[in-house]
């Protein structure tokens, strides 16, 4: 939840599987608005793994062990390498097959098909250069952690590029700001009436993840320990702030787990998490405030 922009315009469309408001000074023009799509529609053609006809899924169905490497996949993968690393390996790029399992599958079956499976170690399974992303075998690239984030700074980007003035573009949880600071509430992930606290945005992004945004059964959501293949169960919801959409949004997914703080502070970045019990911790300097 956030505050609008004192004047303004807001654009409102449902992409990648989410609801977007894309606010500004003044409309967008109907060329900002394609570029835009474009944008969107070009991003979710190559990473998408609910979609037949995307690249990533030619490399899991066993298509193509090889395709030609998305234009953001150097920026996206590199920025793995160091969630693996901070994580131990929880933060895994290959989750994909491991979602699946469990029935967040790309026909949203909902039905789990067995007991958890842990993720490929991705390092040994999947390479990438300029030109080309490899696969050693068939596998489910899943760039849920930060791709979200990714595609929130392109967005901006492109609008920013269009427009003058103030903008805002929110992805449902994932949310970037170019001039005015807005006012954000950190949405309780129990209950979408209250916020746990509130903290302004200026000039960079704010991710949240939480586990009750995409859950289907007793324990079952999206956020996995790649190890172990099974839903993480200490936090509830993570928010962090950093200089692009995509930087938060990873440290928001490392955030569930014990190296997440350590990685935020390396990155200078504020963060806040709850515990599934109801407990709040909260960085150090966190610019926010936290409500009792």
């Amino acid at each position: 939840m956030s505050t609008p922009l004192a004047t303004g315009s807001i654009w409102t469309f449902d992409a990648i599987g989410t609801s977007w408001a894309i606010e500004t000074a003044h409309p967008l023009s109907s060329v900002a608005r394609d570029a835009v799509s474009t944008l969107v529609e070009r991003f979710d053609r190559e990473w998408s793994r609910f979609r037949d006809d995307s690249l990533v899924s030619s490399l899991a169905e066993g298509r193509a062990a090889s395709i030609p490497a998305p234009r953001d996949a150097d920026a996206m993968f590199s920025l793995y390498r160091e969630l693996d690393a901070a994580t131990s390996g929880a933060v895994n790029p290959l989750v994909g097959d491991a979602l699946a399992r469990l029935g967040y599958d790309a026909r949203l079956t909902l039905a789990p098909l067995g007991a958890p499976q842990p993720a490929p170690s991705w390092s040994e399974v999947l390479t990438w250069d300029a030109d080309h992303v490899r696969v050693a075998a068939p596998t489910t690239i899943d760039v849920g952690a930060l791709g979200k984030g990714r595609l929130v700074d392109l967005v901006l980007d492109a609008v920013t590029t269009h427009a003058d003035g103030d903008a805002v573009v929110d992805a449902s949880g994932d949310l970037a700001v170019r001039g005015a600071p807005v006012r954000v509430g950190l949405e309780h992930p129990y209950d979408p009436t209250r916020a746990i606290g509130v903290v302004t945005v200026a000039d960079q992004a704010l991710c949240a993840s939480a586990i009750n945004r995409r859950a289907w059964g007793d324990g079952l959501h999206h956020v996995l320990d790649a190890r172990t293949g099974v839903p993480v169960q200490a936090y509830a919801a993570t928010w962090a702030l950093a200089e692009t959409a995509m930087r938060a949004d990873a440290l928001a997914t490392a955030l569930f787990f014990d190296g997440g703080p350590a990685l935020a502070a390396s990155w200078n970045s504020q963060w806040v998490r709850m515990r599934t019990d109801g407990r709040v911790e909260w960085s150090r300097g966190f610019s926010g405030e936290i409500f009792s």
